[in-house]
């Protein structure tokens, strides 16, 4: 579920954590490359957060740099949401290589592809959300191992 900022997501998994539930899981986008071997290590060097009490280490799962670096892997479904004027060529990076492109890329170039289409510009609040909703699991995956060990663990769960 949607948490808000990383912060409250942090304490809304920490939280839950707390209470017992050994469901929680805690997703939030890297905000840059992440250069840790763990995701815990990387929000300890980002963010200063510390893995909480009852967190297992395999619970936390980290986005890409920026969440919308996924719609890249799925063009196809930028195609279809946004439709005529979508500037394809202005999409950044390799969609099988989506980690690597940088957040502010990823967001300028979201911008600047649909900037003259029918919904108009990218907008996180308006738009992601239901590009989320569409885009291929499997596809993001194959572009994120991120992705795919978040997809693996919640199979497992």
């Amino acid at each position: 579920m949607p948490c808000g900022n990383r912060n409250d997501a942090f304490d809304k998994f920490t939280t839950a954590l707390g209470s017992g539930d050994s469901a929680a899981l805690l997703l939030v986008d890297a905000e840059g490359p992440v250069t840790a071997e763990q995701p815990w290590s990387h929000l300890r060097q980002t963010d200063g957060w510390s893995r909480p009490a009852g967190s297992s280490g395999d619970d936390c799962h980290l986005m890409v740099q920026v969440m919308e670096s996924w719609f890249l892997a799925d063009r196809d479904v930028l195609v279809e949401y946004y439709g005529q004027g979508l500037r394809q060529n202005n999409l950044p990076g390799n969609p099988r290589e989506i980690e690597i492109v940088p957040k502010d890329d990823v967001l300028n170039g979201l911008r600047s592809a649909s900037r003259n289409t029918t919904k108009g510009a990218y907008d996180k609040g308006d738009h992601s959300l239901e590009i989320l909703e569409m885009i291929d699991p499997s596809k993001v995956a194959e572009a994120s191992p991120y992705a795919k060990r978040l997809l693996d663990s919640l199979r497992e769960s």
